[in-house]
């Protein structure tokens, strides 16, 4: 006897009707309401699963975008890359997985006032899904340092990409290279100031600092780690 198949939830069946919408109608209520009659379920059960309309539609898009990313990660070979090219593969993986018309809308809402705190965690989301994913362990100031400077580069990658019209989209992924070489640089440099008799006394305040600060523990709304309402 075959196992049966999932049956997507109802807000997945929300989201995948959405789709459809959003390159006409952006992240909107309007799209949401569309949504629920395309799927043939009620509007207030839809406003009840994302209550903020457009703005939660698009946020579980992007962390479906994320669960597809790491998902491509778990296929991969990640053993026999170079670290950053480790980094460089995951960034890519997110944005090949992405529609570009939907994250362009998602980029126009996000880039609101009232929305720069929900996009601030969604980029840093990300960040931290990828060196999660690709075994971080640190537990001190580098933890934030490592999610900060990837959280720049993945959304100037994403605006980059949204106005790269070269084949094969070679321009981004030369971009992306680029930014990677900059972390990778940057993390050069730390361990060159902390391994220097001259530089590591004239920085020992900052060091020290850092080094102090711990990655957040438990549950809760805290930088890096994204507890998913019931709902979604």
């Amino acid at each position: 006897m075959s196992e049966s198949t999932p049956q997507p939830s109802a807000a997945d069946r929300l989201l995948d009707a959405a789709l459809l919408h959003v390159p006409f109608d952006g992240w909107s209520d309007a799209v949401l309401a569309a949504a629920a009659q395309d799927a043939g379920l009620d509007l207030a059960l839809a406003q009840a699963i994302y209550p903020r309309g457009g703005l939660d539609l698009a946020l579980a898009y992007h962390r479906r975008g994320d669960a597809q990313m790491l998902a491509a990660m778990q296929g991969a070979d990640l053993d026999a890359m170079r670290y950053r090219d480790r980094v460089i593969f995951a960034v890519r993986a997110r944005l090949e997985a992405a529609d570009r018309e939907s994250v362009r809308r998602a980029a126009t809402l996000m880039a609101l006032p009232q929305n720069a705190p929900e996009a601030a965690r969604a980029m840093w989301a990300t960040a931290d899904a990828i060196w999660t994913a690709l075994g971080d362990t640190s537990e001190d100031g580098n933890w934030y340092s490592k999610r900060a400077i990837l959280s720049a580069v993945y959304s100037a990658t994403v605006l980059y990409w949204l106005g790269d019209s070269s084949d094969g989209t070679a321009d981004t992924w030369a971009f992306l290279d680029r930014r990677i070489e900059d972390v990778m640089r940057f993390e050069k440099t730390k361990a060159q100031v902390r391994a220097s008799p001259v530089l590591s006394g004239v920085f020992a305040v900052p060091l020290k600092i850092m080094e102090t600060l711990r990655k957040p523990q438990g549950a809760g709304p805290l930088p890096g780690a994204w507890h998913p309402d019931e709902r979604n």
